[in-house]
């Protein structure tokens, strides 16, 4: 019975959309959602186009996007472009390529939610991304956490875990195991909530919550939001500003269909000083490329979350019919990712350290 629930999952959030209260809120930042990605035609019409793209589709009839969507020629086409710039480039194509890629996949993850950049932090999986926000956020004094007894397991893991250090976790519960209206969250929600933290989509029904409302009653009563959309992001327009949420997590497993080992994390920007995670490495490093060992400072923006190097596979581009929805041009007219300029910049001064010491060792070498 579960599996028949969790595979008509898009029908069933679209019922969802029409339930429950509040739900003009949604509709509006729905609609908004849509108007910015510049979703003006009717849904569907040109789906069909869309068939060929897919082999899997070939051979059947398609449902379970909610646990893994399917893989497209395009992806395809960008894993071998990946390899084939590996080959070519070697550890060159960190710097003048990858790099590039990385805050490029941020800038667009930022436009599909209606954030900005900086406000975007890459993880592997949402098990990390969460686990950079839980170790990073002091709850202080408002230690309990408030979530649905509907939600995923691993989002509420999280906060189970924290109980020997005195975190408390308190669940909603839903009437009937397929919806959760909102105003129940009102219950739970008190001067000693620190965080609410829920799906937007519910992975056993599919069922669409009201998240401006809970957004409401999460900051009526000086508690932060925290959403997982995995089940979401993909399938229904968003907007992180419209809907008032402090943070999120998705990732493209599911209905973004790139597969695994990609996750993303929204901070809302005022929040972003208020994080310092004690699960970090490189990447959460201020100037990076500096690699001072003997201390660290935060990056200033969202990436502070990241911990270490990405699976760059994962966000590659691929040829001018892939994923990339622009023509890049590398060296000698081949076709790849934009030079990383920033990037490049950053790494000078440790470009022009390591040219000293190849000029000491040099010399030593000729006495």
């Amino acid at each position: 019975m579960q599996q028949k629930r969790t595979a008509a999952k898009a029908g069933t959030a679209r019922r969802g959309a029409t339930t429950g209260n509040g739900t003009a809120a949604n509709g509006r930042a729905t609609k908004a959602a849509a108007k910015r990605a510049g979703r003006g035609k009717e849904p569907g019409l040109d789906l069909l186009a869309y068939r060929d793209e897919f082999p899997i589709l070939q051979r059947k009839v398609y449902l379970n996007s909610c646990s893994l969507g399917p893989l497209s020629r395009r992806s395809m086409a960008a894993m071998d472009r990946f390899q084939e710039l590996w080959n070519e480039h070697g550890a060159q194509a960190w710097y003048q390529l990858w790099m590039g890629e990385i805050a490029s996949l941020r800038a667009k993850v930022a436009r599909l939610i209606g954030a900005s950049p900086h406000e975007i932090a890459i993880a592997p999986n949402v098990s990390a991304a969460l686990s950079e926000i839980a170790s990073g956020l002091d709850l202080g004094e408002r230690n309990r956490v408030v979530l649905a007894d509907m939600d995923f397991p691993t989002l509420a893991y999280q906060w189970l875990a924290k109980r020997r250090t005195g975190t408390e976790v308190v669940f909603v519960p839903s009437p009937d195991r397929v919806t959760l209206p909102a105003e129940l969250f009102a219950a739970y929600v008190d001067e000693r909530t620190g965080l609410v933290a829920t799906s937007r989509v519910f992975f056993l029904s599919g069922y669409i919550q009201d998240v401006r409302r809970v957004a409401e009653i999460a900051h009526a009563n000086g508690a932060l939001l925290l959403v997982d959309d995995y089940q979401g992001t993909g399938q229904i327009p968003l907007d992180v500003k419209a809907l008032d949420i402090d943070f999120l997590v998705t990732g493209t497993l599911k209905w973004l269909m790139g597969g695994p080992g990609l996750a993303f994390i929204y901070v809302r920007e005022e929040l972003i000083p208020r994080l310092r995670p004690t699960v970090t490495g490189w990447f959460g490093a201020r100037d990076q490329f500096q690699f001072r060992t003997t201390e660290f400072e935060f990056r200033e923006d969202a990436a502070r979350l990241e911990a270490g190097t990405p699976a760059v596979a994962r966000p590659h581009p691929g040829d001018r019919r892939g994923a990339h929805p622009r023509a890049l041009a590398l060296p000698g007219g081949r076709r790849g990712a934009p030079r990383a300029r920033p990037w490049l910049e950053s790494l000078q001064p440790a470009r022009r350290r390591r040219a000293q010491l190849d000029r000491v060792a040099g010399a030593g070498a000729a006495g």
